[in-house]
């Protein structure tokens, strides 16, 4: 059941490192990547790393939006379907930070005791 409850993550990071790559960013691709296994290790950091990495995340998608919609806007391109797609994608990204309030995965991470 866990695991259902950390797909947003997945997706979230996932989704961040595919953003990277098309970007040519390989190595956040790579740390994309190499962050999932540590969903595996029971430890309170781990929590902390995501929710920071998540929430740096969301800025990334927010900052990807200002950027294209400014680009978009200039050539006289539409940019309307764009910009909110992005922005759910920034929220959800943020809000995938949210998943560990849950108490069973804050009791798997041992933030508190069952």
């Amino acid at each position: 059941m866990n695991f259902i409850k950390l797909l947003p993550v997945i997706l979230s990071m996932l989704l961040l490192g595919a953003h990277f790559f098309r970007y040519g960013n390989i190595e956040l691709v790579i740390l994309s990547a190499a962050l999932l296994p540590l969903l595996i290790v029971r430890k309170p950091w781990v929590i902390h790393l995501f929710q920071t990495v998540l929430v740096l995340g969301g800025i990334e998608w927010i900052r990807t939006l200002v950027v294209l919609s400014k680009m978009r806007q200039a050539a006289g391109a539409p940019w309307m379907r764009m910009a909110v797609i992005l922005g759910i994608v920034a929220a959800l990204t943020i809000c995938s930070a949210f998943v560990f309030r849950f108490k069973s995965l804050r009791e798997r991470y041992r933030l508190i005791q069952k």
